[in-house]
């Protein structure tokens, strides 16, 4: 499960999508706006980004493809073992299939995962399932492919004495591109289901991995275990977006997140300036992105975006957007509408 505490990310993250929208014609420039991440840091391996600063790239991604199917699915694909360092190899020398998925779900936000992991067992199966609900709406079904594809390849990774995935368990209908994804992973996914999640036969999991190394395992856990410390992050920023993005929503007020974070609302706008930043500045930089992304990619009507972005009725919604784009909403989504 995902710890409460916001987890700084490797370099390499970024990079893995920036060369996947590269593959797509879509420039660094383009991924990077608004992150604040520069070229100094992407050339420096032992560089760490925030979670915001991936969630704001990931939104980039997003916009600079809006008809590219099964977007979140093919960029999972692109994660390997190698990716993740310390954790991708410390799952790699597990003794068995079973102890690399508990050692995963031990240190997982060393991983990109932003859906809730949780393992289950069945008369037959090993199962790992992905829920997506602490995920911001806009970004749920794309998290949630990416998280899904990339368990896929690491799986695949992992098990290199030929032991399969059995079949995989997705919420909600088929999407449009649903043959596309059976492609991609070589498996027809099963709709409908009460969950999400990736199956394994029971009798795999405890079958030795041929890269099973009884000592690295003890030294890449020791390392793991320094990792999360290194990358954790006590910025308050950080912990404001997460609220706002997650369990209060746009609505909230100052004094809802200070008490969300067990912080008199003085402390919370006293500590936001000492980070440089305010409650408002944070609210309003959200709610900007995420207006910009539904009206370049969704058809969702203004009163409709508005109350869905925290704000009481459109008009209100309109003034903001004036003041951030020099421009109505109407005419940015005639402009920029693919």
């Amino acid at each position: 499960m995902l710890k409460n505490d916001p987890i700084l990310h490797p370099v390499a993250i970024p990079q893995v999508m920036i060369n996947f929208a590269a593959n797509h014609g879509i420039d660094q420039d383009t991924c990077l706006q608004g992150t604040d991440i520069t070229e100094e840091i992407l050339q420096d391996s032992e560089a760490l980004i925030t979670r915001n600063q991936e969630m704001r790239l990931i939104e980039n991604l997003i916009l600079a493809l809006p008809d590219e199917p099964a977007l979140g699915f093919k960029l999972g694909l692109q994660y390997n073992i190698a990716t993740f360092g310390i954790w991708g190899f410390a799952l790699r020398t597990s003794r068995t299939l079973r102890d690399a998925a508990t050692r995963a779900l031990q240190y997982l936000p060393l991983s990109t995962a932003y859906c809730r992991v949780y393992r289950f067992e069945d008369a037959e199966h090993y199962g790992l399932c992905m829920d997506p609900e602490s995920i911001p709406l806009h970004l749920r079904q794309f998290l949630l492919e990416r998280d899904m594809a990339t368990g896929l390849n690491l799986m695949r990774e992992l098990s290199l004495a030929g032991v399969s995935i059995s079949s995989t368990e997705l919420q909600g209908k088929p999407p449009e591109y649903a043959d596309l994804i059976e492609k991609l992973s070589g498996l027809k996914p099963i709709y409908n289901s009460p969950r999400n999640a990736m199956l394994i036969k029971l009798s795999n999991m405890d079958k030795p991995l041929p890269t099973f190394d009884a000592n690295l395992v003890r030294m890449l856990d020791e390392q793991c275990r320094l990792q999360l410390e290194r990358r954790k992050t006590t910025g308050l920023a950080e912990q404001v977006r997460k609220q706002l993005l997650g369990p209060l929503g746009l609505v909230a007020v100052l004094d809802d997140v200070a008490c969300a974070l067990a912080l008199s609302p003085r402390s919370l706008r006293r500590k936001l300036e000492q980070e440089g930043t305010s409650f408002r500045s944070i609210v309003e930089e959200e709610r900007r992105q995420i207006a910009l992304q539904l009206l370049t990619c969704s058809n969702m009507i203004l009163d409709e975006l508005a109350i869905h972005i925290g704000y009481t009725d459109t008009a209100s919604f309109t003034r903001a957007f004036r003041r951030w784009m020099s421009c109505s909403p109407g005419e940015y989504r005639k402009n920029n509408s693919r």
